[in-house]
């Protein structure tokens, strides 16, 4: 579980001035925690010899002053050569920071244990609110969670052959305000530390909206693939004047190359209803991802048309041995053969004559304007399994189209965030290299990168825990895992909707203990939804899917026919069961801020 808290950024209180004057991050390093292989004594990062090792990072692409994405924040690795200063030991130090954002990232890890401790968030009109944030240790935190893990550390009697890990972790700030500082935390006495190496304010993205994404569910083996071009499918929701790219290396342990990549409406298969539009990173068609690293593609003028569907085209110069991918659980992606080059700028389909089950590396396309987007967090049963392959019937593709046809509410985009086989409270996939176990880690250790990192997000669906009831988590563990997600929301400022989990008698393992155990998941949703409640109000999945006459079961005409996953009917009747209504958060609309630019062509 990620431990990140905030008090609500809106209701700041009047700041006492810091106790020294703000100053920039590199100014505070004050421990040395990156050695090179052949010096490693010229650094110490945790007190007893041990430090980070430039070789692995480098390997990494985590070079100085690299640029580094994460949760859609840009932080810069410390530009510092090996034995200098290059972190600080976190105990309230202020730090200046300018501008408005929704939340601040930390690149950071602990050491001598996770560390723990508050600090303080000063806004420019005086007022403050604090904050809670851990950095796991270095040698045992998560994997499923991790930035980045180097396969060594240096110690003065040589390299260590075990793996250490680097955090990324965001705490929400207001929008509506300008920064002016933060207090680093304070971490009560004992043996752990929190180290900072980096720290970056996310920009706010209330003139763009999510229009389709898709979650990292593994770090599988593939191809290999060489000198050529994959070419992946998308279906929109919404859309709008000009587009942009999320390009993500999760889970990896080196860098990426995209020597190229397009944009283009598709017509039918590979082919392109035009010539397929290029996309920029920082004004250069190619573009390196460091491990664990993110790649947003300049804002483009292409005209994104609503519910129709797009062609993403990468061109990977270099061996791609295992990717970051989402497993395609209704859709096909296509290939060129290794060595056929750079087909990324080509409208026809016939250089692709292979097909990937998979989305690799693409995980997001924004659209400017919109009113935001509604994430869907779940399993199998949002990700489409059981829904007819291809025809985008899933419940969030039909729920969509419903907010595309109609103006009672805001035409939300719609984020699918199911992963076939996740759960709430266990990793599938522990994060830790090539796996062919493509559940993805827990609907907690990927909330802050599949919900709160979400371009516009809003309101966030929570659909997931027959996964977890099934393999035996008690209904205490779900809720509390439910609990745990929807606090974190809150405090970005999402609204929560809770679904009930849906009955699956019929299928193998789901006996009478485990519809109890799901039962009692559902009464703990349906007790605690509404105003002031834990969930901002409930969707009754469960209601709209059983079978009167046997509740334990899905009614058999929703049924896809393995009495897990409803077919097309069912999700249509999922999707229609939703209030659109239940969707809006408090505030309605969000706030004009008046138009932006469209990019030029």
């Amino acid at each position: 579980m990620v431990a990140v808290t905030a008090t609500a950024p809106r209701a700041a209180a009047e700041a006492d001035a810091p106790s020294e004057a703000p100053r920039s991050l590199a100014r505070h390093f004050d421990n040395a925690g990156i050695s090179n292989d052949s010096a490693p004594e010229a650094a110490d990062l945790d007190g007893s010899g041990r430090s980070l090792s430039a070789q692995a990072l480098e390997a990494a692409g985590w070079s100085p002053g690299q640029r580094l994405t994460l949760h859609r924040t840009g932080t810069d690795w410390p530009r510092t050569r090996p034995g200098d200063p290059d972190n600080v030991v976190a105990d309230g130090q202020p730090v200046s920071v300018a501008g408005r954002g929704d939340a601040l990232t930390f690149l950071v890890t602990g050491t001598g244990g996770d560390a723990t401790g508050s600090g303080r968030i000063g806004y420019a009109d005086g007022t403050s609110s604090e904050y809670t944030l851990t950095a796991p240790d270095w040698d045992s935190g998560p994997l499923s969670t991790k930035a980045v893990d180097l396969p060594y550390s240096n110690s003065p009697g040589g390299t260590r052959d075990s793996k250490v890990r680097l955090y990324a972790r965001t705490v929400p700030v207001d929008p509506e305000r300008a920064l002016a500082y933060v207090e680093l935390p304070s971490v009560p006495g004992g043996t752990a530390r929190m180290h900072v190496f980096s720290l970056g304010l996310r920009a706010p993205q209330e003139r763009w909206s999510g229009t389709w994404s898709a979650s990292t569910s593994g770090y599988a083996a593939t191809g290999p693939w060489e000198d050529q071009t994959l070419r992946l499918v998308v279906h929109t929701s919404v859309g709008g004047p000009a587009a942009r790219v999320r390009l993500d290396n999760t889970f990896a342990g080196q860098p990426v190359r995209i020597g190229r990549a397009t944009i283009a409406v598709r017509d039918e298969g590979a082919k392109a209803a035009a010539a397929p539009v290029p996309l920029m990173f920082s004004g250069r068609s190619q573009t390196r991802i460091p491990a664990g690293g993110q790649a947003l593609s300049d804002p483009l003028r292409f005209d994104v048309p609503a519910d129709t569907d797009l062609l993403v085209s990468l061109h990977l110069p270099e061996p791609v041995t295992a990717a970051p991918v989402h497993t395609a659980a209704t859709g096909t992606n296509y290939r060129t053969e290794p060595g056929a080059g750079d087909h990324t700028g080509t409208p026809g389909a016939a250089a692709f004559t292979g097909t990937i089950g998979t989305w690799p590396f693409l995980t997001g396309i924004d659209v400017l304007g919109g009113q935001g987007s509604i994430v869907a967090l779940g399993d199998s049963i949002t990700d489409g399994t059981g829904s007819t392959p291809g025809a985008n019937r899933r419940w969030p593709d039909v729920l969509a189209t419903r907010l595309l046809n109609q103006s009672a509410v805001p035409r939300y985009g719609v984020l699918n965030q199911g992963i076939s086989a996740n759960r709430v409270v266990t990793d599938r996939y522990d994060g830790d290299g090539v796996s062919t176990d493509t559940g993805g880690v827990s609907a907690q250790n990927r909330l802050d990168r599949d919900v709160l990192a979400q371009t516009g997000a809003r309101t966030v669906v929570v659909f997931e825990g027959i996964n977890d009831v099934r393999w035996g988590a008690g209904p205490e563990e779900v809720i509390a895992g439910l609990r745990n997600i929807a606090e974190r929301s809150r405090g970005y400022g999402l609204r929560v909707i809770a679904a009930t989990i849906a009955p699956c008698k019929g299928w193998s393992d789901c006996d009478e203990q485990v519809d109890r155990r799901r039962q009692e998941v559902n009464a703990f949703i349906r007790g605690n939804s509404g105003p002031g409640e834990l969930f901002d109000g409930m969707f009754d999945f469960d209601a709209a899917l059983r079978d009167p006459g046997d509740p334990a079961r899905l009614l058999p005409e929703y049924d896809s026919g393995d009495h897990l996953h409803p077919g097309d009917a069912g999700l249509r009747a999922v999707a229609e069961s939703i209030d659109l209504e239940l969707l809006v958060p408090e505030d309605g609309y969000p706030r004009d801020r008046g138009p932006e630019p469209v990019p030029r062509p």
